[in-house]
């Protein structure tokens, strides 16, 4: 088996709803789907109608950010988390006529009227199986932005203010029928995104959305000559700090335990990385067609596959620092949960190492 569809995507998950310029949500309209072209090309070079070099490549971005939000039961955390993202990404990436301070060197690398290399970006928000108002909540949030009406929702981060005014279609949300896991879902997000970059966070907002800057400007730094990087945002510099000091010994022990078995059954360049879950993580373009179609874990231990598969196809990794604040309402059983995340890297390796997976 070398492709990641164990669950094929439904109709209606291949769909959005959004609110329209009036307000009113819209009736469902068709993802773009840059991974199902993928396939059609990887077809055609196995029959050998083009090159096998040919068939990692992705339809052009229509924007510079794509924002991914796997959100399970998250109408209590959801608003907060998508004040602070749509305020830092519309002051970078709005199409305000300036150069994105995100940017290593500042630059528009694209001419004419119309094209701007570094402006645009959308949310795709996915709803994982939510029974509550997760969804609700994302379109209530994305009208009372795009009217820029108040109340301001209060985030981690930031305290109350000015609502930032969105433009309409910047939210989209998506709907799983069935609950799949924060993998599944973020998977399922990025076969959609139609970002430069494409970057995947949090529903609680627990990382620092501002930093996404430093990611950008790490992977601009570390791409190669198709473009590839993935920036890693990365807590480890917060070891001995008072937001980790103050967990429970428990908790602290199986992230230790977790880490020594990453590193003994890991590739070298994925063990080295000292912070492999935080929810985090950002993606060029280019990268995808080399680590999406290739997926299979849709648990908590997804961030490592990603990273594996990024190291098995050469695709340079950096680890950039974010800030980090513990948030209430984590749905993760540190117990069963780190259990579970300690068989899922065994399969991982297994799988990909016995050639079970395969590209």
């Amino acid at each position: 088996m070398d492709s990641s569809d164990t669950v094929p995507a439904r109709t209606s998950e291949k769909q959005y709803v959004t609110v329209d310029a009036s307000g009113r949500t819209t009736a469902p309209q068709p993802l773009p789907c840059w991974h199902d072209n993928h396939l059609a090309l990887r077809q055609m070079a196995r029959q050998r109608q083009i090159p096998p070099s040919e068939a990692n490549q992705i339809t052009e971005a229509e924007l510079f950010m794509t924002l991914v939000v796997p959100a399970y039961n998250e109408q209590h955390r959801l608003s907060g988390m998508l004040e602070e993202a749509v305020e830092y990404l519309e002051a970078e990436y709005g199409h305000h006529g300036t150069h994105s301070k995100s940017s290593s060197n500042g630059s528009l690398q694209a001419s004419g009227q119309q094209a701007d290399a570094r402006r645009g970006w959308e949310v795709l928000i996915v709803s994982d199986g939510s029974t509550d108002q997760t969804v609700a909540t994302a379109l209530q949030f994305a009208k009372t932005h795009q009217l820029a009406t108040p109340p301001t929702p209060k985030g981690p981060w930031n305290g109350v203010g000015k609502p930032t005014r969105i433009t309409p279609g910047a939210i989209r949300v998506i709907t799983l029928e069935e609950n799949r896991g924060k993998g599944g879902a973020v998977t399922h997000g990025m076969r959609h995104a139609r970002g430069t970059y494409v970057v995947f966070a949090d529903a609680d907002g627990a990382s620092r959305f501002t930093d996404l800057g430093s990611l950008v400007r790490g992977c601009e730094k570390a791409k190669d000559n198709l473009g590839r990087a993935v920036a890693v945002g990365s807590r480890a510099h917060m070891v001995g700090t008072e937001a980790v000091v103050k967990r429970s010994l428990l908790r602290n022990t199986l992230m230790h335990a977790f880490h020594l078995l990453l590193r003994l059954l890991s590739p070298p360049a994925t063990a080295a990385i000292r912070d492999t879950q935080c929810g985090f993580k950002l993606f060029t373009r280019p990268s995808l067609p080399y680590i999406i179609p290739y997926m299979h874990s849709e648990g908590w231990i997804f961030d490592v596959e990603m990273l594996m598969l990024a190291e098995s196809a050469g695709i340079p990794m950096v680890e950039c620092p974010v800030g980090w604040k513990e948030v209430g309402g984590s749905k993760l059983n540190v117990v069963w949960d780190s259990l579970g995340m300690a068989v899922g890297l065994a399969v991982l390796r297994g799988g990909w190492g016995m050639g079970v997976w395969r590209r």
